[in-house]
């Protein structure tokens, strides 16, 4: 079972033709095993460049949402800054959404304020204690005298 291939007969450079060769079939298998061989090197590296390109995907989509993210949270501290609404309140999409929620909360705010209540503001207190300190008024040197009840 010896079979043989042939190959055409080529002309050289000189002009002369070369006749043809004839190939064993082990010379064939080994011709084709060789050529496999250099195929199958060319992509030996195939699933470790398919898994960097999978882990880059991924980095990319995960870098692309914290771009997103940080920059929704720019554009709604820029509008709550303009605005003086609480940027936790904003849940718009895009600054003019922000922007016409913003003024919405405000103005829903200041109707709210009930009529008659003062603006309550941080400082000292309206009043002041009578004794220097709270120690001071437990004291013993100040002796609590009872209130005289009138008798009927």
């Amino acid at each position: 079972m010896n079979e043989t291939a042939t190959q055409e007969a080529r002309t050289t450079a000189a002009g002369e033709q070369q006749e043809p060769r004839t190939f064993t079939q082990e010379e064939v298998n080994s011709i084709v095993a060789d050529r496999l061989n250099r195929e199958r090197a060319k992509y030996a590296d195939y699933d470790d460049l398919k898994a960097k390109a999978s882990q880059y995907d991924t980095t990319k989509a995960q870098l692309d949402a914290l771009n997103s993210a940080n920059a929704r949270r720019d554009m709604i501290a820029r509008v709550a800054a303009a605005t003086g609404c609480p940027a936790e309140l904003l849940t718009g999409d895009t600054e003019e959404a922000c922007t016409a929620q913003a003024q919405a909360i405000t103005a829903f705010a200041k109707t709210q304020q009930p009529a008659g209540y003062p603006n309550v503001k941080d400082g000292p207190p309206l009043h002041l204690p009578t004794q220097a300190n709270t120690a001071d008024s437990f004291s013993r040197a100040i002796k609590h005298t009872p209130k005289q009840f009138k008798s009927y």
